[in-house]
């Protein structure tokens, strides 16, 4: 390319935007794969009826994050409305022998009876994936909040298509209308967002990954 010759520190710049990229790419496909894991869960074992969210490679990334903000908002709805009757239908102890996991064969009965009237189930599944949610609420506050801060980011105005289509396209993207320093900039701030965005979403998957092995173990 030209402008090499001019910027040669620009076949860096390259290298470590295509690397940023993919792994902003891996951690997102990752975060909308358990969400919809996570619905499956919910709507089998909590009644509810979320529909499955698709990543859109032909959107932005602000517009794939909306759409990440928008299902997560309405997971906590029903997570936070569940909570709130719970503890008003609940002892305070029991209410936290529930969150522990660590309830007597009658305790569970009682808790069961409370969340049959709030969600219209009972079972053992519905009572272990309320608790793991109910103790998950700041895991996912954390996520939303990163996903905003990165979907309001310099690159939130770049099709997810151009960022999965390799170098030379985002290259051509990018480079085109942003200066060398807007570029460093933006590489920066990049850097920083996927340093709170990768911990955040492994916390949230590995959350989700903890629920569906402990209705497997009920299973068993």
């Amino acid at each position: 390319m030209w402008s090499d010759l001019f910027y040669p520190d620009n076949p860096k710049r390259r290298e470590e935007l295509i690397c940023k990229s993919q792994e902003f790419q891996d951690l997102m496909k990752s975060n909308f794969r358990a969400t919809n894991q996570l619905i499956d869960v919910m709507n089998k074992h909590l009644s509810c009826s979320f529909q499955h969210i698709t990543l859109n490679e032909d959107a932005s990334l602000q517009e794939n994050c909306n759409v990440m903000i928008e299902c997560i908002h309405k997971i906590q709805a029903v997570v936070e409305k569940i909570d709130k009757e719970l503890k008003e239908k609940l002892e305070p102890t029991l209410y936290e022998k529930l969150l522990s996991l660590s309830l007597t064969p009658e305790e569970f009965k009682s808790i069961s009876k409370a969340i049959s009237a709030v969600c219209g189930v009972q079972s053992i599944q519905a009572t272990t994936i309320i608790s793991i949610l109910i103790n998950a609420g700041d895991i996912l506050v954390n996520l939303v909040s990163q996903i905003g801060k990165f979907g309001a980011g310099t690159f939130a105005c770049v099709g997810l298509a151009v960022v999965f289509m390799g170098i030379d396209m985002i290259v051509e993207a990018i480079l085109g209308s942003i200066e060398r320093d807007k570029l460093e900039k933006a590489l920066k701030e990049y850097d920083e967002a996927l340093t709170e965005f990768e911990p955040a979403s492994e916390k949230y998957q590995d959350n989700i990954t903890y629920v569906r092995i402990k209705i497997e173990e009920i299973k068993k």
